[in-house]
């Protein structure tokens, strides 16, 4: 699926214009020293215009720097606190003793709306901009928080800006929102009739998905109207990260911006495909081989696929020789997923090989003109949000959410990347690696990168929703997708992480967020940073 056509033809405008962003020598920033020649590393950093500096001259500070080994003590508080003043440590310790308390943690809603009858609206909201709204919020709007944003970039802090409001919605509510929002009209007029996997389609015992997650906000479809002020606020929030810092970061989710039906659908057709690759790899004797490394033999894929059924010999012929593969007489997983073509009809995109037959067949057995148009304008909607990073000079992150609906946000958060990341890493995806998958997708996503000479862009997070996601699984009857334990999540963090921070010195063409609260991965980071 080629974004740029694909946005293309669905947006059907014209790209805004997109200013040079101009990059300082104490912005452009090596990841790792480099021991390469001067003309080697002018041309690793190409797309990068420095100024008033020689890249040589950076390389050769960065090595300096990091000969001089930082000393990260997180015993240290003079140095962890050096920004705040006393009032702020007496609101925190305040804040964070009262968060101690069960009962208020448990009854808050509750006890705020008695603060609010009680005192009156004026002095409860002075009362919560003094302790809780003071202490976990910047601001109201983009303008309040720059005073906080440009406090904390003194101290080295940079400011990644989330939009973290949320519905107030009683469990009832939030489940029939989901399954308003996640069961299409077909499958309404004719539940079964469509052939869908149980982990891709809703489920009311799951469908308040705030269930068992304390750290991500959460986000219920309830009409297009909404999903556009919600666009509307992320373009705020990039602005205001634009006119507050250099290269700031800001966040989003894509069921913010759209019908959730999609993602689960397109997620469901993703995981299919992919379960065919390995079942003809299976049938070429590769399936021990890693990843990348299973090709099929395309003499062999033809003579396959004309058994199954899954087309003529022409069509065969004219659908996996395409231009775009090459003439190698091979072809692995990211030509394979390359097959999936773009189409202004989204409804023929949702194509699925069944693995019983071969056959291709459509994933529903009908769409409506409404769900068409939905699905068309949350892409429009993605669309508009990277050019805005781009125009403000943004890095914007698409924040990672449960596994049903996650191939279908990494693949529109890959083809943003291949569209956007030309120049520099603008678009970062989210990889949780939590899931026993996640080194697979990282290494995947990378070696299209190199392909396609675009910059790859990562954040790395442990995950937020493991007891969602295993108690979904047992209950529902699909393998669960997590790590088995705590020990096993770090390994895969620190084996995802070490081959992004190698790719950056082979490269300099991806960038990577360490995303944790895990002392030992920070330091684990810095030691491969030294190396």
């Amino acid at each position: 699926m080629s974004y740029t056509k694909f946005a293309a033809a669905l947006v059907r405008a014209n790209p805004g214009n997109v200013r040079n962003v101009r990059i300082s020598p104490g912005r452009c920033r090596s990841t790792v020293a480099s021991t390469k020649s001067k003309e080697e590393t002018h041309q690793q950093i190409d797309g990068c215009s420095v100024v008033e500096a020689e890249p040589v001259e950076l390389i050769s500070h960065v090595k300096k720097t990091l000969l001089n080994k930082i000393s990260i003590d997180f015993d240290n508080t003079q140095e962890a606190y050096r920004s705040k003043g006393n009032i702020e440590l007496l609101r925190s310790l305040l804040v964070f003793k009262l968060c101690t308390i069960d009962v208020l943690v448990e009854k808050n809603k509750e006890l705020m709306d008695l603060t609010r009858k009680v005192f009156g609206q004026w002095m409860f909201e002075k009362m919560m901009k003094l302790t809780f709204y003071g202490q976990f919020v910047a601001g109201e709007d983009h303008n309040s928080i720059k005073p906080l944003i440009r406090k904390n970039q003194a101290f080295g802090v940079g400011a990644v800006l989330d939009y973290s409001v949320e519905e107030d919605l009683t469990q009832e509510e939030a489940e029939k929102k989901e399954m308003d929002s996640c069961v299409s009209e077909a499958e309404k007029e004719s539940p079964g009739a469509n052939h869908r996997e149980k982990k891709y389609q809703a489920h009311r015992q799951f469908g308040d998905r705030r269930g068992g997650v304390t750290s991500a906000r959460t986000y219920f479809y309830a009409d297009e109207s909404k999903c556009d002020n919600q666009m509307e606020t992320f373009i705020n929030c990039i602005k205001a990260s634009g006119g507050a810092s250099t290269d700031g970061f800001s966040a989003i989710k894509m069921t913010a911006l759209g019908r959730p039906q999609f993602l689960l659908q397109f997620s469901e057709v993703l995981v299919k495909w992919r379960q065919f690759f390995k079942v003809l790899s299976a049938q070429q004797g590769k399936s021990d081989m890693n990843v990348l490394e299973q090709k099929l033999e395309l003499e062999q894929l033809k003579e396959s696929l004309i058994k199954m059924g899954v087309g003529a010999k022409d069509d065969i012929e004219n659908w996996i020789t395409g231009e775009k593969l090459g003439l190698s007489g091979t072809m692995d997983l990211l030509d394979w997923n390359s097959l999936i073509s773009d189409t202004t009809a989204i409804s023929n995109l949702l194509m699925v090989p069944n693995l019983e037959t071969g056959h291709l067949e459509p994933l529903m057995k009908k769409f409506t003109a409404e769900e068409e148009r939905q699905m068309k304008r949350m892409l429009q909607r993605v669309d508009v949000l990277a050019k805005h990073a781009m125009e403000n000079g943004v890095r914007l992150m698409v924040d990672a959410e449960q596994t049903y609906f996650q191939p279908a946000i990494s693949r529109l958060a890959l083809e943003m990347q291949r569209k956007f990341n030309r120049e520099k890493p603008i678009i970062f995806n989210t990889y949780q690696c939590y899931l026993k998958d996640a080194y697979d997708n990282v290494t995947v996503d990378v070696e299209l990168s190199r392909r396609e000479g675009w910059y790859f862009g990562a954040k790395l997070v442990r995950g937020a929703y493991m007891y969602q996601e295993r108690d979904r699984a047992q209950e529902i009857g699909y393998e669960d997708p997590i790590n088995p334990d705590y020990e096993a999540t770090n390994r895969m963090y620190h084996k995802c992480l070490e081959y992004v921070l190698e790719e950056i010195d082979h490269t300099r063409k991806a960038n990577v967020m360490v995303a944790t609260h895990n002392e030992d991965t920070v330091k684990y980071t810095l030691e491969k940073i030294y190396e």
